[in-house]
């Protein structure tokens, strides 16, 4: 069993396996080809920090003494 198993395991994993050209990165790196838009990683980015518990720290840095 393991030795049918064993090159159809291997087949799947070598054809997902691609290259993608210099030219070719402009089109993966369009708007249509991101996981999400402004809005849903706003309303994402809220339900973590309630989830956490945790909220801020994605803004701009300081101290609080004005020296930033």
């Amino acid at each position: 069993m393991l030795r049918y198993l064993l090159p159809v395991i291997f087949v799947c994993t070598a054809a997902s396996c691609v290259r993608v050209k210099p030219y070719q990165r402009a089109t993966h790196a369009s708007q249509a080809m991101q996981d999400q838009s402004a809005e849903e990683a706003k309303l994402d980015n809220h339900v973590h920090e309630y989830r956490e518990g945790a909220i801020g720290g994605s803004g701009v840095g300081g101290g609080g003494c004005g020296c930033n």
